[in-house]
């Protein structure tokens, strides 16, 4: 038997903008809520907290690689100040 290390798996909750099956959308938008929040409130404010988690349990890390690399670029196709 495997040994339980106290981490509890979960995903992203039910969000009713986003109701269909395809959850790219859902996960691009969480994505750039992180970053909106972190530049506004900085990485410990739970709510940016809740961004990563969800961001993380959606996407696929190739397009958030691809992301950070566009961000780092200036290239990324959304705002990201507020």
């Amino acid at each position: 038997m495997s040994e339980t290390t106290g981490n509890i798996m979960s995903t992203a909750g039910f969000d009713a903008r986003f109701p269909n099956t395809n959850q790219s959308k859902h996960c691009f938008q969480n994505y750039v809520d992180y970053h909106r929040c972190t530049n506004a409130k900085g990485e410990d404010y739970p709510a940016c907290k809740q961004f990563w988690k969800n961001y993380h349990s959606l996407c696929p890390n190739e397009w958030t690689a691809k992301w950070d690399e566009q961000r780092e670029a200036g290239n990324f196709p959304a705002k990201l100040t507020v």
